[in-house]
């Protein structure tokens, strides 16, 4: 009796590692464009909408959808619902951080998201942390603070949002987990960009402050271009590797929001915030090589059950 075995330790697919890589190119850009569109006094509102209704409007076409409407029918339409409401709270939140903070403080804080899930899987999902984890969660919070440094004077309203932003995005990815298992993966796709689109729609008559001028609105619908071609590769890469393999390929992204924000904005984070930045980077790649450990044990275990049962057998 042949026992398949898990192929985590192979060796990532250099197409998949390509891919990856241009997965955070792309959000790279999409936050790079957000900001320089809030900072050129376009609505917070307009650019999240535009970024959710042109994501739609691309999954609907790449996924020909007119094909088989079947795929992208919902199980659980309020849940579906409320996860869209988490992934607009996210976007809202980062766009409205980017317009005072600099593009490598928000990404900084959104790496802590990655701890965050961990901490929140326990009591949501039933997959609780070990000590050695939650250590690791206690380090990147110690990231956190020395970016954001309460007390001294540095803490402010953008770190408040980016803050509410990688929260909002925690509970999204928790959603989503739990939903993968009774709802198509085309339709975890539509109804994140759907819902959020369609609700947002009303309170565009309250955001005057539409974006002037051609150059302007050609960077509007790139917003929805980066974000679905973004979410495109990305599921491509995860065709080609596992998701352990996949996992450390989110921090490059810090790499490119620096070159974006020195280049476009100017900008270069201060020491404080890269030494906050190493930490939370180092932290969630521990959990990742802790929860590879784990999987790579149960893994074994599960092998040396099956081959017992194979020799009764």
């Amino acid at each position: 009796m042949n026992i398949p075995k898990n192929n985590d330790d192979s060796a990532t697919p250099p197409a998949a590692m390509l891919l990856m890589l241009c997965v955070y190119v792309c959000f790279t850009f999409l936050d790079t464009s957000s900001k320089y569109l809030v900072l050129a006094g376009v609505s917070a509102l307009i650019v999240a909408w535009a970024r959710f209704t042109v994501h739609v409007l691309l999954v609907g076409l790449f996924l020909r959808g007119w094909r088989e409407p079947v795929r992208f029918r919902p199980n659980n339409l309020p849940a579906h619902i409320l996860r869209g409401c988490m992934l607009f709270g996210s976007t809202m939140f980062n766009i409205l951080a980017l317009k005072t903070l600099q593009l490598a403080e928000t990404t900084s804080i959104y790496f802590f998201g990655p701890m965050v899930i961990t901490a929140l899987a326990g009591p949501l999902l039933g997959e609780w942390a070990g000590w050695r984890r939650w250590l690791a969660i206690l380090t990147g919070f110690v990231g956190v603070l020395i970016i954001t440094r309460p007390g001294v004077g540095v803490f402010g309203i953008g770190h408040l949002f980016a803050l509410c932003s990688m929260l909002s995005n925690s509970f999204y990815v928790i959603m989503t987990r739990r939903m993968s298992a009774t709802e198509t993966s085309e339709s975890l796709i539509l109804f994140s960009a759907l819902a959020p689109s369609v609700l947002l729609a009303p309170m565009l008559a309250f955001s005057p402050a539409l974006p002037h001028g051609g150059f302007q609105w050609f960077i509007v619908l790139m917003l929805g271009v980066f974000g679905a071609g973004g979410h495109y590769l990305l599921v491509k890469a995860y065709r080609l590797a596992t998701t352990t393999q996949l996992a450390p390929f989110p921090y490059s992204q810090m790499v490119w929001m620096i070159i974006s924000g020195w280049v476009i904005f100017h900008q270069f984070p201060d020491r404080w915030t890269l030494l906050g930045a190493a930490i939370i980077v180092a932290s969630g790649l521990y959990i990742i090589h802790r929860e590879h450990r784990l999987r790579v044990r149960n893994s074994a275990s599960l092998d040396t059950e099956a081959e017992a049962l194979a020799k009764k057998l």
